[in-house]
């Protein structure tokens, strides 16, 4: 039997809305608090992860709690979570445990876009947090822990449960843009690369090749102004 066309734009909103493409100069906007407007992201993960590097850009007004990336397994929600507590607080939660990034105050600024990558290595279980191209004092966690490669990926939200279990409090509201994911750690060159919009080869998830969903309030836009 034939679907009409309003049945398949009433499932479109039902389900979100699915593609594949370059998001280059183009940013999602979370307009509003919600417990249902998230980003999913698909990435060719096959073997469990001994390292990975994540960076992307965002801007916000918030100075509460809320989950930027969350890497969410059947085993574990909170398998791999890039979480900011306060605009000077950074976390780091993988494997359920997490460490805590503090900022200096003129980093902690909430004016304008933040670029951020986080980076851990399984072999040393070292943590590398750079914020605008610069390194924090490095830390330490989870040495010789191996990342579940069967993964729900959000934006914007932290998962409590595989693919769900969103608290409105914990949400983000602002813009988010230029999202990658390595399995390896990046160089300090690479990163240098990444912050200046240039292209690092390689990644499971690709800001101009990107394979994405949005669910809810979240929507896919040209930024306000033509650089950050």
């Amino acid at each position: 039997m034939a679907i009409s066309p309003l049945c398949l734009l009433v499932l479109a909103g039902l389900l979100g809305s699915l593609a594949t493409e370059d998001l280059q100069k183009k940013v999602f906007v979370f307009p509003t608090a919600s417990n249902s407007a998230a980003v999913f992201l698909k990435a060719p993960i096959q073997q469990p992860l001994t390292s990975f590097t994540v960076c992307l850009r965002y801007y916000t007004l918030l100075t509460r709690a809320y989950g930027l990336f969350s890497y969410a397994t059947r085993r574990n929600s909170n398998e791999l979570l890039l979480y900011k507590f306060n605009p000077n607080q950074y976390s780091l939660y993988l494997g359920g445990s997490n460490v805590s990034f503090n900022l200096p105050e003129m980093q902690g600024s909430q004016s304008d876009w933040e670029h951020i990558c986080v980076s851990w290595d399984s072999a040393t279980g070292l943590v590398e947090l750079w914020v605008d191209d610069h390194l924090l004092p490095r830390m330490g966690m989870k040495k010789g822990y191996s990342i579940n490669p069967e993964a729900s990926i959000v934006l914007g939200q932290d998962q409590d449960s595989f693919g769900g279990g969103f608290d409105i409090n914990q949400s983000f509201v602002g813009e988010i843009s230029d999202v990658y994911m390595w399995d390896r750690v990046l160089t300090a060159d690479e990163v240098n690369l990444v912050w200046n919009d240039l292209r690092v080869d390689n990644s499971l998830i690709d800001w101009r090749d990107l394979d994405y969903e949005t669910r809810g309030y979240a929507v896919l836009h040209p930024p306000v102004f033509p650089s950050y």
